[in-house]
Parts: structure tokens; C-alpha cells; sequence
């Protein structure tokens, strides 16, 4: 009889997410600051000299070119607005690419970038801006820590974030060959199950039909389990890391491959609420959790 994964109840999803969130809580309180402080004073000089080179902004249109092809000061230019404006919204608002080779070369797609930039201008921060005067030097100052800060949080975030992902699908590679006996090969494409690893093997992230799984993995018994590592820092970031993703990925690939010879599943680490939890698992996703990966390996012994 073909082993099957586990489903989990309401009690026993209530349990691990409660055990994630200790995990998430005390990783949290021991992280060290030197990240942030690193970005912050990066941030902070890269303000500092935009403020220079712009004469505190207010000929900011004058030396838009020199600003936005400075790597370290275009990337803090972003975070002048409020809310600051990401790369791809900025872009994708000015149709301009933010490549400085392109910006050197025409310098109006620097003004265009800057100029969409200014419409969002905190004026809490930049008061002086459009009341059309000099800062004062203590607003000047609360302006550069206030936009080092928010720029230096965004990182760390960001960071925190892709490292987490890193770290546990790096795990999650270990414990499969360590623990579980399953051998790693060279990632490519598997837009059909022949093309799948072979069974006991998994890879590195890839395509898999029409959506890339972070871990293929082939079960012994030739079913492919494409697996998905999320880390999720709120309630509110668990919507997306499981139900707006890995759960319609779940989906598409039981369709694509057929349910009988798909298994998408999930490792989760982090912070995610019940309802998210249950809605991803009715779809078909098979939940595993990080701080514990023995169900895992029961389940990849049990279907030999």
C-alpha cells in the first residue's frame, strides 16, 4: 500500500506553530546588531552625500545624473519618499531601468527616476524642501538618522529574511543525506516525471513543471515530492509565504504531474497562523516544520 503523508490535525498544527513562533522568538532576541549598524552607517553616509551633492535637496533635479549613478546614493534616493518606493515599483512607474551604464549615457532617465522619487518626499523628514528654504542643522540631522534608520531596518529584513530561506533549505539538504540516506545531484529542469531525479535523489532549487521548487525531492517509491522552504517573520507574511504561494504551487503540480505521483510539501520555520495553516493543507500541501524534521523522515522511510 503506497504510504501516505501526513495530515495533521487542528491540535497537533496548533502545537508545531506554537513551537515555531519559541524558535522564531529566541533566534530574534539573540541576533546580533552588527548588520544593522553596518547598513545603518552605509545609509548614513550615502544620505549625507546625496544631501551634499543636491544642496539639501533643492537643486536635486541639477545633479539627478551624478546622484542616481552612484550605486549607494541612487539605492538610498529610494527610501527619500514615504513610504520608500522599491526598485521594481520605480521602475515599473517611470518605465526607466535604474542600470547606471544606461543612466550615464542618458542623463534625463535619471531626472525621470529622481522627479517620480520627489513626488513621494517625506515632508515630515524634508520640511525645508517645500517650504522652499534652508534646513536648520538639527532638522538636517534628524532627516539623515531618520532615512539611515528606515533604510538600515529595511535591510537587515531583507537580509534576515534570505538568509533564513538560505539556512533552512541548507538543512533541510542535510538532514536528507544524513538522515534520511537521499543523495543530491545536479539541479535542471523536470517538466515531466521522467526527468525527475531518480528515486533517493533530490536537488538544488529548479523548475518543476510550470512553478521552481526550492528541493525536488524523488520518493523511493517514484512519486516526486517538490518542496518548498518558508520562513515567515508575522501573521500577516504567513498569508503569502504559504497560502499565495506554496499552496497554489501545491495545486498546480498535482495537476501538472497527477496526483498520485505528486507530493508537494512544505518546510516552514517562523511565524504562521492556524487558518493559513489549515487552508494550505485542504489544497493539498504537505506540511513539515524545521525545528522538528523526524515526521520527514518517517514519512520518506515509510515510502520505500
Amino acid at each position: 500500500m503506497t504510504a501516505q503523508p501526513p495530515l495533521w490535525s487542528r491540535e497537533q498544527l496548533e502545537a508545531n506553530r506554537q513551537a515555531a513562533i519559541t524558535v522564531f522568538r529566541e533566534e530574534r532576541m539573540t541576533e546580533p546588531l552588527e548588520d544593522y549598524l553596518t547598513f545603518f552607517q552605509t545609509s548614513r553616509e550615502a544620505i549625507e552625500n546625496a544631501l551634499e551633492l543636491t544642496n539639501d535637496l533643492r537643486d536635486a533635479q541639477t545633479y539627478a545624473p551624478e546622484l542616481m549613478v552612484d550605486a549607494e546614493m541612487a539605492e538610498a534616493a529610494r527610501f527619500l519618499a514615504s513610504p520608500p518606493i522599491s526598485k521594481d515599483d520605480l521602475e515599473t512607474i517611470t518605465e526607466v531601468t535604474m542600470a547606471r551604464g544606461l543612466i550615464a549615457a542618458e542623463p534625463d532617465r535619471a531626472r525621470k527616476l529622481l522627479e517620480t522619487i520627489l513626488l513621494g518626499l517625506d515632508r515630515e523628514r524634508f520640511p525645508w524642501v517645500t517650504e522652499n528654504r534652508e534646513p536648520t542643522e538639527a532638522e538636517r540631522q534628524a532627516a539623515i538618522v531618520a532615512s539611515a534608520a528606515l533604510r538600515a531596518t529595511r535591510l537587515s529584513e531583507t537580509k534576515r529574511r534570505n538568509e533564513g530561506k538560505r539556512e533552512q533549505e541548507n538543512e533541510v539538504k542535510r538532514f536528507l543525506a544524513a538522515e534520511c540516506q537521499f543523495a543530491e545531484v545536479a539541479a535542471h529542469e523536470i517538466p515531466h516525471l521522467n526527468l525527475a531525479p531518480q528515486p533517493g535523489h533530490f536537488s538544488g532549487e529548479v523548475m518543476v513543471g510550470s512553478r521552481r521548487s526550492d528541493v525536488p525531492i524523488r520518493l523511493w517509491d517514484g512519486r516526486l515530492m517538490p518542496t518548498e522552504c518558508k520562513v515567515s517573520n508575522s501573521s500577516t507574511n504567513s498569508y503569502k509565504r504559504i497560502n499565495n504561494d506554496a499552496a497554489v504551487k501545491a495545486v498546480v503540480w498535482r495537476q501538472e504531474f497527477g496526483a498520485v505521483n505528486c507530493v508537494p510539501a512544505a518546510i516552514l520555520s517562523g511565524v504562521f497562523t492556524l487558518p493559513n495553516l489549515e487552508y494550505a493543507q485542504e489544497r493539498g500541501l504537505t506540511l513539515f516544520w524545521a525545528h522538528d524534521l523526524s515526521p520527514l523522515r518517517d514519512f520518506l522511510d515509510a515510502a520505500r
